[in-house]
């Protein structure tokens, strides 16, 4: 046992720069205890679930600028859990730097995007009907991704990046343990995932900027193998033996949060943790992560296949008749598959004067077969996601403040 204590807190003290700071482990097992009905099982089975929470106040001070106090629960940057679409944020992020650092005269994040196709498995890109003149672009991919979390759009800002742009770009930035090396979806190999599109920026037939297919050459794949669970399904067969992870995507609990602090609050974090990115870009991040898919023109998503809470995890869960607080919203990335359910946010209601960050991810496999699409999202995760924000949530309507937050910036027109 205090072998496995020296080990977590070594752990810890790894952690990246931003968040050497103590972090609370007593708070939040107390909130969930004070909550049995929904958290006992959570508690009882925190480590089969998986269960990691990074809960960070934010208390301003009279110039209404911003001190977080952070929280942990089964807080380790060491534990490998699959992240899932919450690797589409930081696409966004360095696709926008990317087009910052190009400097090209008529480059922008608006700038007619066009995809090419040069090695096996790609696919080209000429125009996309949803959005308002029927080209694909930056800023259009992100919007995409930031409503509803789609994987395509994921993939054309991954082939924009480059792999080593992507990893490399966020390590300098101290996200040292995220390792983010395939695209989503289409189940391309090691080798394919290598090899990045050729892309090119026209305005009016005009060539603006033009990319050739990138290939890495760096290996960003740990030393170890992640192996997981009883078996998987491949094709029609159950294999029964454990599901590799080893080659997959991997993005650190605490890295999540840090970057969305360094979104959200970029001049509260070091120089050096700060993206190369315009105030307009901020708002730009700001605005379509909170926005509601329903509130969206370009691209246009309706009922019945999208909702006004769809992926809002924490507060609402996966409920498509939820309640929508009107004072609330909600900036964040969510992620699922293999099982495990995730969330960053950063959540306000503007009304009553609430903000905190809110990161959690949890396993919902209980027969531990992999790629079977049989998870228990319905009966443990999006009640764990919902149940969580709300405590956090009251907790946080009576916690005293000194200095309620001025939060005028954070509240947008939300019309196209």
């Amino acid at each position: 046992m205090k072998r496995t204590l020296i080990q977590f807190l070594t752990i810890l003290a790894m952690s990246t720069q931003l968040y050497a700071q103590k972090i609370d482990f007593q708070l939040l097992p107390e909130l969930m205890k004070s909550q049995p009905e929904k958290f006992q099982f959570i508690l009882d089975n925190a480590d089969r679930l998986r269960v990691q929470i990074v809960y960070t106040q934010i208390d301003r001070d009279v110039l209404n600028r911003p001190s977080f106090t952070t929280y942990g629960f089964r807080l380790n940057p060491q534990e490998y859990f699959y992240p899932a679409s919450t690797v589409k944020l930081p696409a966004c992020v360095l696709a926008l730097q990317k087009i910052n650092q190009l400097n090209k005269k008529g480059l922008t994040k608006d700038t007619p995007m066009f995809t090419g196709a040069e090695y096996e498995r790609h696919t080209p890109v000429t125009g996309d009907s949803t959005s308002a003149n029927g080209m694909a672009s930056v800023s259009h991919y992100a919007k995409k991704i930031l409503m509803v979390s789609d994987n395509d759009a994921f993939n054309r800002l991954y082939e924009f990046m480059g792999q080593e742009g992507f990893n490399d770009g966020l390590r300098a930035k101290g996200l040292k343990d995220t390792r983010i090396v395939h695209r989503l979806e289409v189940g391309m190999s090691v080798e394919q995932n290598k090899r990045t599109n050729p892309i090119s920026f026209k305005e009016n037939t005009q060539l603006v900027y033009e990319q050739p297919m990138i290939t890495a050459t760096k290996e960003y794949f740990p030393v170890e193998p992640i192996k997981m669970g009883k078996g998987y399904v491949k094709g029609d067969a159950t294999i029964y033996e454990p599901f590799e992870f080893t080659q997959k995507n991997f993005f650190p609990l605490i890295e999540q949060q840090q970057l969305l602090r360094a979104i959200i609050f970029p001049n509260a974090v070091p120089k050096e943790q700060r993206f190369d990115l315009t105030t307009e870009d901020y708002q730009f991040l700001h605005k379509y992560m909170s926005q509601m898919p329903t509130e969206s023109k370009y691209p246009a998503y309706s009922l019945p296949d999208y909702w006004p809470a769809y992926c809002k995890f924490l507060m609402y869960g996966g409920q498509k008749d939820a309640t929508i607080n009107p004072n609330m919203r909600i900036f964040n990335k969510v992620g699922d598959a293999y099982g495990f359910l995730l969330d960053n946010a950063y959540i306000v209601d503007f009304e009553k004067g609430i903000e905190f960050m809110l990161s959690a991810v949890i396993l919902c496999n209980e027969d531990q077969i992999f790629n079977d699409s049989k998870y228990d999202y319905d009966t443990i995760g999006f009640p764990f996601m919902k149940n969580l924000g709300e405590l956090v949530y009251q907790y946080e309507a009576n916690r005293p403040k000194k200095h309620l937050p001025n939060l005028s910036k954070f509240k947008f027109q939300y019309d196209k």
